[in-house]
């Protein structure tokens, strides 16, 4: 399925956030690298996942409506794991009082629970392979020059 929507806004990263106080999460990490992970979801990695990631969700436009009227695309978590060479994440789950704070309430429970915390886990781990694959090289020394050269003929 495919889902035609246009990508929310990417996540706010708190850098002081400890990604060990997540039930999900087991890392030891010293350095989250927040910033820098934050800077490639603002310059695209987050919509390019976004996009790779519709094109194959099993969410419909009313589970997506659901998402986005919780709020729950601007709970993700996204930090580096050291010691795993890997970005990790924390994805938010749907919280049990969905029904009333949502356009619709009428929506099968088990299905739609089940569909958008598999689709929001799934979302999860294409951000963090188009980070990892397309924008992180931690060993790279280059800096993108303050100004572009014009090329005029």
């Amino acid at each position: 399925m495919t889902l035609d929507i246009e990508p929310p806004a990417p996540p706010e990263l708190e850098p002081d956030t400890d990604a060990e106080d997540y039930d999900d999460v087991n890392v030891d990490v010293d350095e989250y690298r927040r910033e820098e992970l934050q800077t490639f979801l603002d310059e695209g990695a987050w919509e390019r996942a976004f996009d790779q990631w519709a094109e194959a969700t099993e969410m419909d436009e009313a589970t997506f409506d659901i998402v986005t009227d919780l709020g729950l695309f601007g709970e993700f978590d996204f930090f580096w794991d050291d010691f795993a060479d890997r970005v990790g994440y924390h994805a938010p789950g749907i919280p049990e009082d969905w029904r009333e704070r949502t356009v619709h309430p009428d929506l099968d429970s088990w299905g739609t629970v089940s569909t958008i915390n598999a689709g929001l886990t799934e979302f999860g781990q294409t951000v963090c392979d188009v980070l990892k694959a397309d924008y992180i090289d931690w060993d790279a020394d280059y800096e993108p020059p303050d100004e572009l050269p014009d090329f005029e003929e």
